[in-house]
């Protein structure tokens, strides 16, 4: 018989946060959808609560095809040009 040790083991480095703006006014807020249910809507509307609330200038929607598939990275280059900050997550 095998015993199998089901706690496993990984190892992740450590990654470097993005900067952040020292202020929000005028930035453009970036959504990228990831498909899943009610996410758009959530991001959607924490965006406009920016816009109302810190003074980001708008927000800007991108989607992917399905939360299963990665974003491309052309979209990703995209969604970085375009804006000052990007909200993205899963809501189900």
């Amino acid at each position: 018989m095998k015993i199998l040790d089901p706690l496993g083991s990984s190892a992740v480095g450590a990654g470097k946060l993005a900067p952040r703006p020292a202020s929000l006014d005028g930035v453009i807020v970036g959504v990228l959808d990831n498909a899943k249910p009610n996410a758009r809507a959530l991001m959607v509307r924490m965006g406009e609560l920016l816009v109302e609330r810190a003074g980001a200038r708008e927000v800007r929607v991108y989607g992917k095809p399905s939360a299963s598939q990665p974003a491309v990275p052309e979209l990703l280059d995209e969604i970085a040009r375009q804006c000052g900050l990007v909200l993205t997550g899963s809501g189900d």
